[in-house]
């Protein structure tokens, strides 16, 4: 290897590394901003829910699909990525879920379907495809594909907690509140944009992921600085400072040579973590 591709290789390290602490402390700016209530009336709904259907379902205890956390590599690198050993625990406190059922009903989000470690291919058919608020376009293209996936890779084994705009629901398998609150999070969000189908499908182009992520990110973080207490505040930015830095490292990454986008992937999610636990250990005491 010559000099000049040396440098250039060294170049595009460090413009990574710099790239991921200025987006990682843009989005802690976001999320200094006074927290702003959803209202029906910037919203765009799509399938209604009938009424007596109940908004937050549980799927029933297994022993070993509740145990998977510790089982799935995927499921073990999120832990240690995030630096918790309730990410993808599937086992999810009463606490946590009220805590989301609080910010569902503040903002008026009636429609959004929440699955609790749950795991319902009918329905999640039924609801991708009587959302009419997604053009059918995308409904019966990168919507079945969506219902597909879900259905032949179980997220009730695999886990991953995600919103997916298509059937406007959330999937959740973690016990931890700030990433319930992120996923609605990109649920308001979604709520809001009159174009669902082609918002959803510009996440595949690169690095506008960043974009809806750290409004979702602003979402929660406000929440939790303006109605729960300061434990939980801090929790938030522990777990959600580096979460977004995944999506800084990943989306750099694929710019990137192996093995050296995993270093891109470390330059998004360890400048996360510092920045993340600067704020939290900053955040001031409500009670003082």
């Amino acid at each position: 290897m010559n000099t000049y591709t040396m440098r250039l290789l060294w170049g595009r390290r460090c413009a990574a590394f710099l790239l991921a602490v200025l987006l990682v402390f843009s989005v802690s700016g976001c999320a200094t901003k006074p927290y702003r209530i959803g209202s029906p009336i910037n919203y765009i709904e799509g399938y209604v829910m009938p009424e007596g259907e109940p908004q937050i379902v549980y799927g029933r205890p297994n022993g070993f699909l509740d145990a998977s956390g510790w089982i799935w590599p995927g499921s073990l690198m999120s832990k240690l990525i995030l630096w918790n050993y309730k990410v993808d625990s599937h086992k999810i406190s009463p606490e946590t879920v009220e805590i989301l059922e609080e910010y569902l009903d503040l903002n008026d989000l009636r429609n959004v379907k929440v699955r609790i470690n749950a795991y319902s291919v009918r329905d999640e058919w039924r609801r991708t495809f009587r959302n009419k608020a997604v053009g059918a376009g995308w409904r019966y293209t990168l919507g079945f594909w969506s219902w597909l996936m879900y259905t032949i890779m179980p997220q009730r084994f695999f886990g991953g907690d995600n919103y997916n705009p298509y059937s406007n629901t959330i999937n959740i398998y973690s016990d931890i509140p700030a990433i319930l609150l992120h996923e609605a999070g990109h649920a308001k969000d979604f709520t809001k944009r009159e174009w669902k189908g082609t918002y959803a499908f510009m996440y595949m182009l690169p690095f506008f992921a960043l974009y809806p992520e750290a409004l979702a990110t602003s979402d929660a973080l406000g929440y939790l600085r303006a109605y729960q207490p300061l434990l939980l505040q801090k929790q938030g930015y522990n777990v959600l400072f580096p979460a977004y830095g995944t999506y800084i490292g990943g989306n750099i990454g694929q710019w990137i040579a192996y093995p050296w986008n995993y270093a891109a992937y470390a330059a998004g999610v360890i400048p996360g973590h510092i920045v993340g636990r600067i704020r939290s250990a900053t955040l001031p005491d409500p009670e003082e």
